[in-house]
């Protein structure tokens, strides 16, 4: 039982540590981030800080890695998925993405202000290629519309997802209120299959 509450403990810990460095890498980007920073954002001294995690370097590291994954992750299992239709995969992917986005609304800002100083990152992690070119997405998307180049459609359907949350610090004095904001971002589950639907019939 012992063992039990000590690894719960660890656990909690760490994801203490890894949501802190999230919150101050977004704020003061890697180079400018200190240890202590991030210890004193999720409420712990350094030496507890450095006992998890060795380095900032480490932490970065791994904290990177998750973030992508989560960011870009949602994609590869709707694009992959034979059995749904394309229109289907547009809600799923609009669905997942404004949930996601809404509970993490700092995670498009950190990837991609990190991938503009280390765009590596995302080439070793993210196999675009690969993926698009063999999904079942990108092959339901040539049969209905062939005269449309698939990534200047995943372009427009990630920059409709991604583009209100990356600019919130801009939209969110214009809207007013955060629960307003919030208001919008979910109409728009509903409201960005219908526009990329659009594109494919009558673009």
């Amino acid at each position: 039982m012992a063992k039990v509450k000590k690894a719960e403990l660890d656990l909690s810990t760490e994801e203490k540590i890894k949501e802190a460095a999230s919150i101050v890498f977004t704020k003061k980007g890697y180079g400018n981030a200190r240890t202590r920073d991030i210890a004193e954002e999720a409420g712990i001294n350094l030496a507890l800080l450095n006992y998890y995690f060795r380095s900032k370097e480490k932490l970065f590291q791994i904290v990177m890695a998750e973030r992508i994954e989560k960011l870009f992750g949602v994609l590869a299992p709707i694009l992959n998925d034979a059995s749904t239709t394309l229109d289907e995969k547009l809600e799923k992917i609009t669905e997942n993405y404004v949930d996601m986005l809404l509970e993490h609304p700092d995670l498009p800002i950190f990837v991609l202000s990190e991938i503009r100083s280390n765009p590596e990152q995302l080439a070793n992690r993210v196999q675009a290629p690969k993926i698009l070119k063999e999904s079942a997405f990108v092959k339901q998307l040539m049969e209905r519309r062939s005269d449309i180049n698939p990534l200047h459609f995943i372009i427009n359907l990630l920059g409709m997802n991604l583009f209100p949350f990356v600019a919130k610090p801009v939209l969110q004095p214009i809207l007013g209120s955060e629960d307003f904001y919030r208001q919008m971002m979910v109409q728009r589950k509903k409201l960005i299959p219908v526009w990329m639907k659009l594109m494919l019939d009558h673009g």
